[in-house]
């Protein structure tokens, strides 16, 4: 029985055809933390991408209610709660029942939730072109055209 434990011990592990550095997802979430650290240095405005995508994604639909909110940014009901409570406290979001359907809860920009939107809207582009920045704008068109194929 010594022997066998021995012999386990100094055995080589077993090759595998799976290989971490070739994998998608793997790939993908290297690529999600270099962009996530350019977004931190660069944004400003003390906000986290979910809360950017809140703010950035009211600029383009105005008001809306929190679940279709949650929705069109891809954030799940409790994330998006969360978002909108640290907005709202912020001063930067407000809610309310929903004009059409007051069991709904709207959410809209304040102000102050505009103007910043407006004012780090140049660093959110300049993010994003720092993220690209390894491609040339082939290479980004088919970089786009692919991942929304995949999604």
């Amino acid at each position: 029985m010594a022997r066998s434990a021995a012999a386990k011990k100094n055995a080589k592990p077993a090759r595998s055809n799976y290989v971490l550095d070739e994998q998608i997802g793997f790939i993908l979430r290297q690529v999600s933390q270099r962009h996530t650290a350019i977004f931190a240095r660069d944004i400003g405005g003390n906000l986290t991408p979910t809360q950017w995508a809140a703010l950035s994604k009211l600029v383009e639909t105005g008001p809306c209610s929190q679940n279709q909110l949650g929705r069109l940014t891809a954030m799940d009901v409790a994330t998006i709660k969360g978002v909108i409570d640290r907005l709202t406290a912020r001063g930067l979001t407000e809610t309310g029942p929903d004009p059409e359907d007051g069991r709904r809860l709207s959410v809209s920009l304040t102000r102050a939730g505009q103007q910043l939107a407006e004012k780090l809207a140049p660093n959110a582009h300049a993010i994003s072109k720092e993220t690209l920045a390894p491609l040339d704008a082939k290479e980004r068109e088919t970089l786009f055209a692919l991942l929304n194929k995949l999604r």
